[in-house]
């Protein structure tokens, strides 16, 4: 895939600067998450725009007018996004990092659900995907877990990034923040590989749920394809905060 080593070409130029300075390192980490928290949120209806999930999370003020959940999220993904760089520096990823990542995200919103896999069926609307019985989850995941060392090893890290977001969503083991677990897992195998973040703009939300549907009905191409564009724009805009 083209692109996959036009991605690599510019990660090579961001491992040249390596190791970056710490102020400029934690000024781009700011960024992003930043970046990611309004996006992946956006992706899912929250309505703080860019710039009022830097003052919530940044000054800690709240935006009237917005519903209190929307604060609640956009905390509670800065703080697993937080977890994202403490996990990246291995490169293993068990069961209890992803509860551990829900767990952070939600436990503002609902604390006996966080962390936990659901106990009841969910509908998702606007698809005719059927996420599996509460019953089976346990057992999905923990062939989802086993299998990611061999996916690991197969494919380019930025498909298997895609691969495990979309495996996630399809086994959609919480109650509520299935969508926003898979953004950070697949962050955090980018993370482990050296790359910069994938962050998913809210305008290319139809193509992210168009291409992601696609995955459920076996074909997972096209959202490993839009994923890989996400990423190469990501890198870019890493490289240039970098020797800007």
């Amino acid at each position: 895939m083209d692109r996959l080593k036009r991605i690599d070409a510019l990660k090579v130029r961001i491992d040249g600067h390596r190791p970056i300075d710490t102020p400029i390192l934690k000024q781009i980490r700011e960024y992003f998450r930043i970046g990611m928290t309004y996006s992946s949120n956006a992706l899912e209806g929250n309505s703080l725009t860019e710039m009022e999930t830097k003052i919530v999370i940044e000054d800690g003020i709240t935006i009237g007018g917005k519903p209190v959940k929307d604060h609640l999220e956009a905390l509670g993904h800065s703080e697993a996004y937080d977890l994202l760089f403490r996990l990246a520096k291995g490169r293993y990823i068990s069961e209890a990092n992803i509860k551990e990542l829900h767990r952070l995200f939600y436990y503002r919103i609902d604390a006996k659900q966080a962390g936990k896999y659901r106990k009841q069926r969910v509908i998702i609307t606007g698809t005719e995907f059927i996420p599996p019985v509460p019953e089976r989850i346990p057992e999905l995941m923990q062939s989802f877990i086993a299998g990611i060392p061999g996916a690991r090893e197969e494919h380019h890290p930025v498909e298997f990034a895609a691969i495990l977001h979309w495996e996630l969503v399809t086994i959609h083991p919480f109650i509520d923040g299935n969508g926003r677990t898979a953004r950070l897992l697949m962050n955090l195998a980018l993370f482990q590989a050296g790359y910069p973040p994938a962050i998913i703009p809210p305008i290319l939300r139809r193509d992210y749920l168009d291409t992601l549907n696609k995955t459920h009905k076996g074909d997972d191409m096209p959202f490993i394809n839009f994923i890989v564009g996400v990423c190469y724009e990501s890198v870019k805009e890493y490289l240039r905060l970098l020797e800007g």
